[in-house]
C-alpha cells in the first residue's frame, strides 16, 4: 500500500466519523460496497476519481478536502499541519468550539 493511499484513507475515515456515518451508511449513500470503503480507509485500494467524487458528495464536502493539507511524506509535518489533522478528526461541533477557543487565545495574546 502506498503512503498516499494510506493518508487519503485516514482522511476518509476521519471525515466519515466526523459526519457520524458508519462504513455501511457511507457506502449506501455513495452507492458503493462497504468492503470497498473499508479497503479505501485502510489504504489497501486506490480510489478512482469517480469514487472520490461519490464519497465527497456522500460526505457533503468538496472532493479537494480529501487531499487538502496532506503531509509531505518526505518531511515531518509542521505544527499547522498537525493542528489541522487533530481538528479534522473532531466532529463539526467540536471544530467550531476549537475555532472559538483559538480566536480567543489569539486575541488575548495581542492584548
Amino acid at each position: 500500500m502506498s503512503q498516499l493511499s494510506k493518508q487519503i484513507g485516514e482522511r476518509l475515515r476521519s471525515l466519515r466519523i466526523a459526519a457520524g456515518l458508519t462504513q455501511e451508511r457511507l457506502a449506501e449513500q455513495a452507492d458503493m460496497h462497504p468492503t470497498y470503503i473499508g479497503q479505501l480507509e485502510r489504504g489497501e485500494k486506490n480510489a478512482t476519481i469517480e469514487s472520490i467524487c461519490k464519497l465527497a458528495n456522500a460526505l457533503d464536502v468538496p472532493a479537494a478536502q480529501l487531499f487538502a493539507h496532506l503531509p509531505n511524506p518526505a518531511s515531518q509535518p509542521g505544527p499547522a499541519e498537525e493542528i489541522y489533522q487533530l481538528v479534522q478528526e473532531c466532529p463539526p461541533r467540536e471544530q467550531q468550539a476549537l475555532l472559538v477557543l483559538l480566536r480567543q487565545l489569539l486575541q488575548y495574546k495581542r492584548l
